[in-house]
Formats: structure tokens, C-alpha cells, sequence
């Protein structure tokens, strides 16, 4: 199998793009990987920049060669099936990921978080620092974002700011992980209706099967979270599995607890914001891969998950030459 390094790729934790693809053919072709769209006069061709690009979402109407699947593999480009819109056509539905086999990636990291997560007591804390650093991620982008503050996405804003204030004493004293469910779940419901507050969306429910705008928006959102957290995972080498929030029969959990930590700063914003703006699809998720790079969101999820492993790792060193070329 060719090397990471024959195609020069970027860290994963530098990459800048996300695709979600429909209505066409994914192949390989002079060396490059292209998708194929047809129109009535003459099909076109466009070009993946595969060594920059982190996850592809392949929705409906889609196929793809074995010849582009093993230079996205080569390229460590995590592979994800879809609906439409970038989610799910049924609830039922959950995208199944394609992660490029590697014999090269490190081990620390996942015998770090093999280390603690079999003791309910340091999982708690795991869970407790991941969501933590879930509020203050929040604080920080909503205290310094210009867009986002001039819309009203402020921690001037007091109802804002004694919300993570009081929910950050919250986690600290929770006593158990169904607790820190409790105290997520209501969280994120009222800054669900800070959101559509300042946006103007009075009547907003969030329900994973509304045809609104908004609605549809935040799933496709998450999707792309989703997608930089089983990355993230994967190049440390750390199965879906061992979640330490959302439960241990979820085969994918640990997805979502990553994708969690930057969830609420970028995409709820933007979701709403995008509805009150009529954006298309396209728009939102273009505003969404740009939030991604500008804040780094890829980099915090690798710091966050890479400073727990680490921290409970018996060889505290430096990570190895592989852990740093990958991540």
C-alpha cells in the first residue's frame, strides 16, 4: 500500500476540506481522484484535492471505483455513506465509515484511553473534562468571533454567560455520567432557544426529522462534525467504541462525544444564523468548513483527545514520530 508520505499529504489536524458528494461517480483517473457529474451536453470532470481533504460524505445517486478508494485510502481520507443533504434519510440510518488501513499509526494514545476507561470513576472525569472544554470553546469562539458577536452570538450577552457559567459548576459536581446527560441535554436545549431568539425563530422545535431550514441544517452540521471526530479517532488509532459519554452499547459513540466539543460554538450558530438568511445547503456548509479552519476545530478536537490519552499513558513522553506526522 502506498505510503502517506508519497503524496505528501498535510496533517490530518491541518486539513481544510470536507466533500459531500450526490448525483455522481467517484473514480481515479491520470493519477488524481475526480467525481463525474453528467449533464446533457458533455459530462464533467472535477478535481479532489485528496491530500487536503479530511472526510467524503457520499450521499444519493452516488458510485464509487475501487481504483479512487485506494488513493483516497493511500491519502488516509475517511470514506462515509449517507442520505440526502448530508444526513440520513432514516432515522434508523447511521453513516457507516470506510477508515483507511494503516499499520503505521501510533499506539500510545489508545493504550492511554484502554488505561482509565475501564474504571467508572476516571471515565467520569474523562467525561467531565471533555465537556469542560466544551464550554469554554464555546466562551471563546462567541467572545471573539466578529460575525458571530455582531449577530448576537456574544458572551456580553448575560443570558449567554450565566448559562455556561452555571452549567460549567454543574458538570464539576456531577456525581455520575447520566447526570452529565442530564445537565448536556438542557444545555444545549436553551441555547437552542437563545439561538433562535436572536434569529428570530420564535416557533423553532428541534426534531431530527423536521423539513425546516433550521432543523436541517443542524443535522447537516453534525454530520460534518461527525466526520472530523471519527477522523480525529482514527488517525490516533482509537476504536468508535470506548465513548466515555454516550454509552457503551453505541458501536459509534465515541464519535459523537469528539464531534460534541465543537458542535454548540460552531454549527448551532451557523445553522440558525444560515436559516434566518435563507442560505442553501451549499452556502451552510461552505460557512461550516470555513468556521472549522478558521477556529481550528479539527486541531482542538486532536489537543483534547491527545492530552486524555496521554495523561493516562505510563510512558508520559513525547509522542513518537509517527503520533506527531499523522496527527
Amino acid at each position: 500500500m502506498e505510503q502517506l508520505t508519497d503524496l505528501k499529504a498535510i496533517l490530518h489536524s491541518k486539513r481544510a476540506n470536507i466533500y459531500y458528494l450526490e448525483k455522481c461517480r467517484v473514480m481515479q483517473k491520470d493519477g488524481r481522484v475526480l467525481y463525474l457529474t453528467e449533464a446533457k451536453e458533455q459530462n464533467q470532470y472535477w478535481n479532489i484535492p485528496i491530500a487536503n481533504t479530511t472526510v467524503i460524505l457520499l450521499g444519493t445517486g452516488t458510485s464509487l471505483t475501487q481504483a479512487a478508494v485506494r488513493m483516497l485510502v493511500s491519502a488516509g481520507v475517511m470514506i462515509g455513506f449517507c442520505g440526502g443533504g448530508g444526513t440520513p434519510l432514516l432515522t434508523s440510518t447511521e453513516i457507516e465509515w470506510l477508515s483507511p488501513q494503516s499499520e503505521y499509526r501510533p499506539t500510545e494514545y489508545v493504550q492511554g484511553w484502554l488505561s482509565f476507561w475501564f474504571d467508572d470513576n476516571k471515565r467520569l472525569e474523562v467525561a467531565k473534562s471533555f465537556q469542560i472544554a466544551r464550554i469554554h470553546f464555546i466562551q471563546e469562539i462567541w467572545a471573539k468571533d466578529r460575525e458571530l458577536r455582531n449577530i448576537g452570538f456574544d458572551m456580553q450577552n448575560e443570558s449567554i454567560a450565566v448559562l455556561l457559567n452555571n452549567t460549567l459548576k454543574q458538570i464539576n459536581g456531577a456525581p455520575k455520567v447520566s447526570k452529565l446527560l442530564q445537565i448536556e441535554a438542557a444545555l444545549t436545549k436553551q441555547l437552542y432557544k437563545i439561538a433562535a431568539n436572536i434569529t428570530k425563530q420564535d416557533n423553532f422545535v428541534r426534531e431530527r426529522n423536521a423539513v425546516d431550514d433550521a432543523n436541517a441544517f443542524l443535522n447537516h452540521g453534525n454530520y460534518l462534525a461527525y466526520g472530523l471526530a471519527a477522523t480525529t479517532l482514527w488517525v490516533l488509532g482509537i476504536p468508535h467504541g470506548f465513548a466515555v459519554m454516550h454509552g457503551k452499547t453505541r458501536r459509534g459513540a465515541l464519535v459523537f462525544d469528539v464531534a460534541d466539543l465543537v458542535k454548540d460554538a460552531l454549527i448551532l450558530p451557523w445553522a440558525f444564523i444560515s436559516a434566518m438568511e435563507n442560505a442553501t445547503e451549499q452556502e451552510f456548509r461552505q460557512q461550516c468548513l470555513q468556521a472549522f479552519t478558521d477556529h481550528k476545530a479539527l486541531d482542538f478536537m486532536f489537543d483534547q483527545v491527545k492530552t486524555v490519552a496521554l495523561q493516562h499513558h505510563e510512558n508520559t513522553e513525547s509522542p513518537s514520530p509517527s503520533g506527531r506526522g499523522l496527527g
